[in-house]
């Protein structure tokens, strides 16, 4: 329980910070909604935690929910790393056919 109460001072703490970097425009719209609902999911998965404990037993997983969840975040976060080396990639691309246009112009 203290665990719980803990952790959701933390996750306090994050929204007010949130919160505040989109009063300051710090933030577009989409960074926002998204890590308000990332913040949101996560308070939501620590209040209801036993909740997640039946559910995952009854899918038959030996592990407990907080394990269920972390793997989840896991497999989310290499997901989202893969997506940010392909954007990377694009965008040193682009970079690159800038540069070599702008070295071309310059040239003559």
């Amino acid at each position: 329980m203290v665990q719980q109460i803990l952790a959701l001072i933390v996750i306090i703490f994050f929204l007010s910070r949130l919160f505040w970097q989109k009063k300051k425009d710090e933030l577009s719209n989409a960074e926002f909604v998204f890590w308000l609902a990332f913040w949101a999911l996560a308070a939501a998965a620590i209040v209801f935690i036993k909740s997640i404990d039946r559910f995952v037993a009854e899918l038959g997983f030996s592990a407990t929910g907080i394990n269920f969840l972390f793997y989840v975040a896991v497999v989310l976060l290499f997901y989202i790393i893969f997506r940010l080396r392909l954007r990377i990639e694009k965008m040193e691309r682009n970079i690159t056919r800038l540069v070599r246009e702008v070295a071309l112009r310059e040239e003559q």
